[in-house]
């Protein structure tokens, strides 16, 4: 059995027991989030797609950890001028979950 989510903009394709990224929730280590944005879920050849969330749907998360993603350096200058030039650095902060269920 898998699903579809959205979250933030994104969509992902999880089954239970796997493991991805979400943009920071705040949520304390441990603890459960229901994921109600459920666009597709499917057991074998029934599926159900949504138009566009499927009704009573939900994924159940249990939250692993806050994470840092790999820094990105934005660089920015302007050929032939002097002093034009920016060096900026970015990590993305992510929440690691854990699907535990998916409700039909």
């Amino acid at each position: 059995m898998y699903a579809i989510i959205a979250d933030g903009g994104r969509q992902y394709r999880v089954e239970k027991g796997t493991e991805f990224k979400l943009d920071r929730l705040g949520q304390e280590q441990g603890g459960k989030i229901v994921l109600d944005d459920v666009l597709l879920v499917a057991d074998g050849d029934n599926v159900k797609v949504g138009a566009p969330k499927v009704a009573g749907a939900s994924v159940e998360v249990e939250v692993l950890e806050e994470i840092k993603d790999k820094k990105l350096i934005a660089f920015t200058y302007r050929r032939r001028k002097a002093n034009s030039k920016r060096k900026r650095g970015h990590r993305q902060r992510h929440t690691l979950v854990k699907v535990t269920n998916i409700k039909a």
